[in-house]
C-alpha cells in the first residue's frame, strides 16, 4: 500500500537527481534538499545524468531546460523511453515561465515544471506531490 511521506519536510533516505548546468542551482537545491534528509546527486548536463540515473536510480529528477549538449527537453524524453524509468518523475526547472515551455515539458513526459529561482516550499513540495512512499 502506498503512503504519503509521513512528515512534511522529512524526506529522509529520498534519492534526487538535480541535472543542471549551473552550479548555483545545484548548489542550492543540494543544500535545500540535504536539509530535508534527502540523498542527492547532481549532474552537470544530460549526458552525465543518463550514467547516474542508470547507475543510481534515483526516486525523481528535477531538470534544467537550458543546458549544454542534450536540454531539458531531450534528457526527460530519454528517461521516459526507458521503460525502467518511465515511472521516475522529472521535474523541469526553468528561468521562463511560458505556457509553451510548460506544455513542451507536458509532450516530453515532465510530472511539473518550476521557474527558477525556486523556493525550499516549492522544491519540497514537488517532491511530495510525485514521490509516494511505501509503508
Amino acid at each position: 500500500m502506498e503512503v504519503p511521506v509521513a512528515n512534511e519536510g522529512d524526506l529522509t533516505g529520498l534519492k534526487v537527481l538535480v541535472i543542471d548546468d549551473s552550479k548555483t542551482i545545484r548548489r542550492t537545491a543540494e543544500t535545500l534538499l540535504k536539509k530535508a534528509g534527502c540523498e542527492v546527486l547532481t549532474a552537470v548536463d544530460g549526458f552525465e545524468a543518463l550514467s547516474i540515473i542508470a547507475e543510481s536510480r534515483p526516486d525523481i529528477i528535477f531538470v534544467d531546460i537550458m543546458m549544454p549538449r542534450l536540454d531539458g527537453y531531450q534528457t526527460c524524453a530519454l528517461i521516459k523511453r526507458n521503460t525502467s524509468f518511465r515511472a521516475t518523475p522529472v521535474i523541469m526547472l526553468s528561468s521562463k515561465d511560458g505556457l509553451f515551455d510548460r506544455a513542451r515539458g507536458r509532450i516530453v513526459g515532465s510530472e511539473e515544471y518550476l521557474t527558477k529561482p525556486f523556493t525550499r516550499d516549492e522544491l519540497l513540495g514537488a517532491i511530495e506531490n510525485h514521490v509516494r512512499r511505501t509503508a
